[in-house]
């Protein structure tokens, strides 16, 4: 009891507590400008639990990347970038599916995911390369309407050019816009340098699989970003 009154003047446990509260107005919650992304999501993990259409909790960024050709017209969700260290070939399996509906909910467009790795289609082999393989075997199983391909270099995921002759038979034709990577590294390595280099918009980490809408920042977020998930916390909830 001493242990929870303490918890409860924590404003990210007392946010989560009027987001569990049915009686309350508190639909959804979004931390992490001033918190840490393991800070907003324990107790989101402790009192919200995960939905009960899903086996994992993933973390995604909505890149909006500016006079991009590419995706869906510069817009990409990039997934694990926040939360997931080293996934195994199930968990990215989850990661893939969970994205693409999140896609789909949040976008609007048909999700088309591309299983990211250093090789496209066996041009290497190696046990990182066999994950990806794994994984992509995987979500086909599960959902065998997604369209999702790899493993798939990133120039091969996106660009129809290169596409045609790296990986001429990919139903995917270089057009994914949504971006899987292997583990927490490339992945949060991925959307920095977007957002830094291209000048990318960023949302998130974005969480996926919490029973209620859940949203982190990162700490070098600014206003804008911050009404930006606010906004897409917003749309979740009413989903």
């Amino acid at each position: 009891m001493e242990q929870a009154k303490e918890l409860v003047l924590n404003p990210v446990y007392y946010g989560i507590l009027m987001v569990k509260d049915e009686n309350t107005k508190a639909d959804g919650l979004v931390s992490g400008a001033i918190h840490s992304t393991s800070d907003t999501l324990r107790p989101a993990l402790q009192i919200l639990k995960t939905s009960s259409n899903t086996k994992l909790v993933s973390a995604f960024f909505i890149m909006v990347v500016p006079n991009c050709e590419y995706g869906n017209n510069g817009l990409f969700i990039f997934a694990d970038s926040g939360l997931n260290e080293n996934p195994t070939a199930e968990q990215l399996s989850e990661i893939a599916i969970s994205s693409s509906k999140s896609y789909k909910q949040l976008i609007g467009n048909d999700p088309k995911v591309a299983m990211l790795s250093y090789s496209t289609y066996g041009s290497a082999k190696s046990e990182l390369t066999q994950k990806i393989i794994d994984a992509t075997n995987l979500v086909k199983e599960k959902e065998p309407d997604l369209l999702c391909d790899g493993e798939l270099q990133l120039d091969a995921a996106i660009i129809p050019e290169i596409a045609k002759s790296k990986a001429p038979q990919s139903p995917l034709n270089g057009k994914a816009n949504i971006l899987i990577f292997p583990d927490l590294n490339s992945g949060n390595i991925g959307y920095k340098l977007v957002q830094r280099l291209a000048k990318a918009e960023s949302y998130g980490p974005l969480c996926q699989g919490i029973s209620k809408p859940v949203n982190d920042l990162s700490r070098g977020c600014d206003s804008k970003d911050i009404a930006g998930v606010i906004a897409i916390t917003a749309v979740q909830a009413q989903i």
